[in-house]
């Protein structure tokens, strides 16, 4: 791991510990809350169980969640030499309450390759939990019968904490749903079955919905069914767990769901029907304009043909007669931003990209020929992509 240009600085997230190929480390500020959690639960239960340690327990704690964190930390490094490995483009590796995530670019991405990169991360937990085994093998516990020092107790008691919880980092990712590393074996297989990776990725969302449902059944209702009752730190952490992965779940269904929408959504289809006028004209030309085409929208051009403004329905009813036939067209019209209008064949991600660059809550729909045939609203796009109704 390289260190950033000035060392550790700070970003809004949290702090850039370093980089890895230009790729930033980031330890948000949530981590140190699971760091404080982690002290509170585990420093009172050491000084119990070595009376000796005093105050020095909540410091072994502390190196508890230091070694989550080392663990985690590796676990996405795996995901981003993966991923380099491949050529995708990496952005940021970020260490936080939930443990961590790897940003990168999945654009080029394949079935096997998302599995490769996925898997990657358990791999290396695995391989640490076999790294601390070979540590353990060589304390004095594995050698000799006899009593150990409280500095090789901790020692020992330390490299268990890191086996098993590498053990269990490796073991939780593998479970086949997202947004569990196992969910991309599952996208993975019914990307392969559909050539869709957007059908996979809803499909492994369900998955670990699915999941969800079953850790909270097996280690809160189990408890209920043997007659006793789970126990408090358990129950708040297998809720607060299960919240994150199902809000995980959920995003990765929303975010697939949106893009399988989008080869469908089109410019042309959700345009409504409008009609042009000149810039040049008076609003007694637009109200003959208006009698021909009673409900269509008026979309002003200007002198280079292009459109330039939308007329303001009840602006136009409400210039006088008398002012009609010398009042110009721009006077009862509000402006559309330069660029401001649309192919009526653009589509999917390519027509969304093109209205985000623009601050307008309208644009004119234009054909191959240039005339305008209609006018979008911002809204009846995001209505489309999400699926939800014009509120």
């Amino acid at each position: 791991m390289s260190g950033s240009a000035g060392g550790t600085k700070t970003r809004r997230e949290g702090l850039v510990l370093g980089s890895v190929r230009g790729t930033p480390i980031i330890l948000a500020n949530s981590w140190f809350l699971i760091a404080a959690v982690t002290v509170v639960i585990f420093g009172p239960q050491l000084q119990n169980i070595y009376p000796s340690l005093g105050a020095g327990a909540y410091l072994v704690a502390f190196a508890y969640a230091l070694l989550l964190l080392f663990s985690v930390l590796i676990h996405e490094l795996a995901h981003a030499v993966a991923a380099k490995m491949y050529g995708w483009p990496t952005h940021k590796i970020v260490l936080n309450l939930w443990g961590g995530h790897t940003e990168f670019d999945f654009s080029k991405a394949t079935p096997g390759k998302a599995l490769v990169v996925a898997f990657a991360g358990p791999i290396a937990n695995f391989v640490l939990a076999g790294l601390g085994w070979l540590v353990k093998l060589g304390l004095p516990e594995a050698a000799t019968a006899g009593p150990v020092s409280l500095g090789t107790a901790i020692a020992i008691l330390l490299t268990n904490i890191f086996i098993w919880a590498n053990l269990l980092i490796g073991v939780f990712n593998v479970l086949p749903g997202l947004p569990l590393d196992g969910g991309r074996l599952v996208e993975s297989i019914v990307w392969k079955a559909t050539g869709s990776q957007e059908k996979g990725t809803v499909a492994a969302g369900w998955a670990g919905r699915i999941i969800v449902v079953v850790i909270v059944a097996v280690v809160l209702a189990v408890p209920y069914i043997r007659g006793t009752q789970p126990d408090l730190t358990t129950t708040l952490i297998v809720v607060v767990l299960a919240g994150f992965l199902w809000m995980g779940a959920s995003a990765s269904i929303k975010g697939a769901s949106i893009r399988l929408r989008l080869p469908a959504i089109t410019a042309g289809s959700l345009a409504v029907p409008a009609v042009s006028a000149s810039q040049q004209c008076t609003v007694a030309q637009l109200w003959t304009l208006r009698g021909e085409y009673p409900s269509e929208p008026i979309v002003l051009f200007g002198a280079d043909g292009r459109p330039a403004a939308v007329v303001d329905e009840h602006a136009l009813a409400h210039v006088p007669p008398e002012a009609a036939g010398t009042t110009p067209a721009t006077a009862v019209a509000r402006s559309l931003s330069g660029g401001a209008y649309v192919p009526d064949t653009a589509a999917g991600a390519e027509l969304v990209s093109y209205l985000a660059q623009l601050p307008d809550t309208e644009y004119a729909v234009i054909n191959r020929d240039g005339k305008i045939t209609g006018l979008l609203s911002q809204a009846k796009v995001v209505a489309a992509i999400t699926g939800k109704p014009i509120s």
